[in-house]
C-alpha cells in the first residue's frame, strides 16, 4: 500500500478545521487507536518563541481537539518533550504557549528528563547509534508499547538539511547528550526509524507549515508564510513532501534516501499518494545554511579542527559549547536580528493568531 501524505491549504481562521481535515485525509483513525496511550511528541528547538522554530500553539490545539473528538480520554494523551544542553522543556512549554492550550483541554505536560530511562536492547541492528553510545542506548521507559504522534514544523536544518517528523524522534529517544550524534546525523536519523518500529505500535505526524523556516535552521531562520498543514503515518514520506515543498529533491537528502532504500518509509514523491492539494502549489526555494554555532560544531566534528573533538566536545571542558551557543543565540541573535523578524511576524495574520493564544494564557 502506498504511503499517504495529506497536504491541506490553511489560513488562521480555519486552522483547527484544516488540521482535522489533514488528519482525516491521512487516515489518523486507521493508524491510531483511542484504546492505547498516545505520546504527543512536541518539537522544541528553542526555549524562546521564534516563528517556525517549534510546535505552534494552534498545531497542538488542533491535534488535541481532533483526538478528544475521536474518543481519546484525556488521561490517554501524554504531551512530552525532552531537554538538550541548550533548551529547557518546561520553560519552552510556557514560552511557546503550549501550557495554556494543554491546561484548557485538561492535559498535563511531561518533561522527559523527569521520567525513568533505561538501556534498551534493540533486536534489529542499528547503523550508528550503538557505536556512539557503546555503553547502551537509553530510552524513556514510558515509550515502550505506546503510540506516538509527532508535531514537527517545516524548516531547514544546518546538520540534516531538513528536519521534520523523523528528526523529531531525535528529541525523544535520545538523552541530553544526543548532540554526540551530529557527526553521523543522517545514519542516526535512520536508526531512530528502526528504534521506533520496535517501540511504538503506531507512528503518526502532523506537520505545521503555516509559517516555515528558511536558512540557518533550526533556530536562526527567516520565517516564511506557507499556509499549509501536512499529516501522514509515514514519517519519511511526510518529510519528503515537506522537503519538496521547500524546494529540495528528497532523494538527495541522505537520511531520506537511506530510509527509503532500507524500506523504512517512502521518500520518492512520485510513489507517495497525495491526499488534498498538489504540493507543487506551495513550492518555495529554501536553502539550508549553517548558523555560526553549527558551523563551529562541524569544524570540530568533521572539519579541520576534528583533532580537538574529544577534548572540546566530549570531556569536562565541553561546558563551553552550550555556553557559547546560549550567548550567541539568546544574548546576541535573538534580541538583535531575531527581534526584527519577530516584530514583522507579529504584524502578519499568523502573528495576530499567535497573540490571541498569548492573551488566553
Amino acid at each position: 500500500m502506498a504511503s499517504t501524505v495529506a497536504v491541506v491549504r490553511t489560513a488562521p481562521g480555519t486552522i483547527i478545521q484544516d488540521i482535522a481535515r489533514a488528519m482525516d485525509l491521512a487516515g489518523a483513525s486507521r493508524h491510531l487507536t483511542a484504546r492505547r496511550e498516545l505520546l504527543l511528541k512536541l518539537n522544541l528547538s528553542w526555549t524562546k518563541y521564534f516563528p517556525a522554530c517549534s510546535s505552534q500553539p494552534w498545531q497542538l490545539d488542533g491535534v488535541v481537539q481532533y483526538l478528544l473528538a475521536h474518543g481519546y480520554r484525556k488521561e490517554l494523551i501524554l504531551p512530552i518533550e525532552n531537554k538538550t544542553v541548550v533548551t529547557d522543556p518546561r520553560a519552552g512549554a510556557v514560552n511557546n504557549l503550549w501550557l495554556p492550550v494543554l491546561e484548557r483541554h485538561g492535559l498535563g505536560f511531561t518533561a522527559l528528563p523527569e521520567v525513568a530511562w533505561k538501556v534498551h536492547q534493540f533486536r534489529e541492528p542499528l547503523l550508528r547509534l550503538h557505536t556512539i553510545f557503546p555503553e547502551g542506548i537509553q530510552i524513556p521507559v514510558m515509550f515502550e508499547g505506546k503510540d506516538i504522534l509527532h508535531l514537527p514544523t517545516v524548516k531547514t536544518h544546518g546538520h540534516s538539511i531538513t528536519t521534520g517528523a523523523v528528526k523529531n524522534a531525535f528529541g525523544g529517544l535520545l538523552k541530553e547528550v544526543r548532540h554526540y550524534a551530529h557527526k553521523h546525523i543522517h545514519e542516526v536519523l535512520v536508526d531512530l526509524l528502526i528504534m521506533q518500529r520496535e517501540l511504538h505500535p503506531n507512528v503518526f505526524a502532523v506537520m505545521d507549515g503555516t509559517v516555515c523556516g528558511d536558512g540557518a535552521g533550526p533556530r536562526t531562520m527567516n520565517p516564511v508564510t506557507g499556509n499549509v498543514v501536512l499529516a501522514s503515518a509515514d514519517s519519511v514520506a511526510i518529510d519528503a513532501v515537506a522537503a519538496k515543498i521547500m524546494g529540495f529533491d528528497p532523494m538527495e537528502i541522505p537520511y531520506l534516501r537511506i530510509a527509503t532504500e532500507r524500506g523504512l518509509g517512502e521518500a520518492r514523491v512520485e510513489k507517495i499518494e497525495i491526499a488534498g492539494e498538489d504540493p507543487g502549489a506551495f513550492t518555495m526555494h529554501f536553502k539550508a545554511k549553517r548558523s555560526f554555532v553549527i558551523w563551529g560544531d562541524q569544524m570540530l566534528r568533521i572539519g579541520p579542527l576534528r583533532f580537538l573533538e574529544k577534548i572540546a566536545l566530549h570531556s569536562p571542558l565541553a561546558f563551553w559549547a552550550p555556553l557559547a551557543s546560549n550567548i550567541y543565540h539568546d544574548a546576541f541573535w535573538y534580541p538583535t536580528i531575531g527581534r526584527g523578524k519577530i516584530r514583522r511576524f507579529m504584524k502578519s495574520e499568523w502573528g495576530k493568531l499567535w497573540q490571541t493564544y498569548r492573551m488566553r494564557s
